[in-house]
């Protein structure tokens, strides 16, 4: 195989010939703007984001999307009011105890990343039930981040690469972007295609750094419990007028379709 080659072979994969993104990743902002503009209280946007999570499960699952990850808490939200975390946790349990069977019906699986050590055990013990539960569904998986940060996922998997190498069950000159991937957060998942990002923020805070090393990225001015299944399908049919190059030429592009 020559070096051309070599290259080719390891460039992303590309979303099926229909154009869909395999995984969307969704960063979901807003809840309190959307409250504070209708008088409401923080928690109650936070309910009203719950309705627009539903809606985006249902239309992603409908339109085929392989991995729908969705970025729920991240680890610097712990510095937000402590009402307003204490509330979030409570809706999390809520959540764990009321959505999982459904999820199960519509053979969804449910994954959670991210530290859950600081999770209380009842979430804890929720969330390893949701998991074991749904564990074999194939529809759809849903990735809920919760006390995730990207940095922190390098982070451990730099970590568990040195105690690798320290214990002789690894060479450090083996460690390269794959061995990295293989201990990530979704180390199995394909990687995400199209990150959405609603409340007219264009940022991606810290949220699967790795993971969305070539996603393509769209940012929407509606806040999060304003944005429901047909601007989710906005969201992928922009995906799919765009040409992805992975570092490639307009030409060879071209070729590789012809």
């Amino acid at each position: 195989m020559t070096s051309a080659q070599t290259s080719a072979s390891k460039m992303p994969p590309k979303p099926p010939g229909d154009g869909l993104p395999r995984h969307v990743a969704v960063i979901m902002d807003g809840n309190n703007r959307w409250a504070r503009a209708r008088g409401l209280s923080g928690i109650r946007g936070h309910h009203a984001g719950v309705e627009a999570v539903r809606a985006v499960i249902r239309r992603a699952a409908e339109r085929g999307i392989e991995t729908l990850t969705l970025f729920a808490f991240s680890s610097e939200n712990w510095r937000r009011p402590e009402a307003e975390v204490s509330a979030l946790m409570e809706l999390f349990l809520l959540a764990l105890k009321r959505e999982v069977k459904k999820l199960h019906k519509n053979g969804i699986r449910l994954s959670v990343i991210g530290d859950r050590s600081a999770f209380s055990s009842s979430i804890q013990k929720h969330i390893d039930r949701a998991e074991a539960l749904t564990r074999d569904n194939q529809r759809m998986h849903l990735v809920i981040a919760a006390n995730y940060g990207g940095r922190w996922d390098i982070a451990m998997a730099a970590r568990r690469l040195a105690e690798r190498a320290a214990a002789g069950e690894l060479d450090p000159a083996a460690v390269d972007e794959y061995a990295v991937q293989g201990e990530l957060c979704l180390a199995d998942e394909a990687p995400v295609d199209l990150c959405i990002r609603t409340s007219g923020e264009q940022r991606i805070s810290n949220f699967l750094l790795w993971q969305m090393a070539y996603a393509e990225l769209y940012f929407t001015p509606l806040l999060w419990p304003d944005f429901d299944g047909d601007a989710f399908d906005l969201a992928v049919d922009d995906f799919r007028r765009r040409q992805r190059r992975f570092g490639m030429t307009d030409e060879q592009i071209e070729a590789e379709g012809a």
